[in-house]
């Protein structure tokens, strides 16, 4: 008998790789309607698109921990984070001028190019690493937990902070102070 994975090419790709270039390309389209839209609102829930299909991926990459923490951390926490900013902050619902820029062509040629220098150095990183299926699961909650705590604690933890720096920024932002409270009863 011939193992199935020594027929498997490029040129025939599994049901996994398949719905992974799915998810992938609705993911693409997300975040590119995410940074492009004029309304603040949409671009936040655009974004919760986006973040959602990376939790797919994650998914189909059997790295179910991360998936959670992906959904929980990111569209849960992040996001409602935004919503709430954009709420105290009183952001225009609709379409926003500030949203606007003449500057489309010059932000595109520096998306593509970080883009393409993002793609280089990934692919130059990793091009003789090879995954070791013998060992623990690379996705499974141990390995991820020893990873995280013993190598990026210090980011983990300086984002944290970061959030909370933000909805205190929102909130300081939100409140009017009594003198233009008094003029504007005026």
């Amino acid at each position: 008998m011939i193992p199935l994975a020594a027929d498997h090419g490029f040129l025939s790709p599994t049901g996994v790789e398949i719905a992974f270039l799915l998810v992938g390309l609705v993911t693409l389209g997300a975040a590119v309607i995410t940074v492009t839209t004029k309304q603040l609102v949409h671009a936040a829930l655009w974004l919760v698109v986006a973040l959602g299909g990376l939790a797919v991926e994650y998914l189909l990459l059997t790295a179910e921990f991360i998936a959670w923490v992906q959904v929980l951390i990111y569209i849960g926490s992040v996001v409602v984070l935004l919503l709430f900013g954009l709420m105290l902050t009183k952001a225009p619902i609709g379409r926003s001028p500030d949203a606007d820029s003449e500057h489309r062509g010059v932000a595109l040629a520096v998306a593509v190019a970080a883009a393409a220098a993002l793609v280089w150095v990934v692919v130059d990183a990793f091009r003789t690493t090879w995954i070791d299926l013998d060992g623990p699961a690379q996705g499974s909650t141990g390995v991820t937990g020893q990873f995280l705590f013993r190598h990026w604690v210090l980011p983990f933890e300086a984002v944290s902070v970061l959030l909370l720096a933000a909805l205190i920024g929102a909130i300081v932002l939100s409140r009017k102070s009594e003198a233009a409270r008094g003029k504007e009863q005026r």
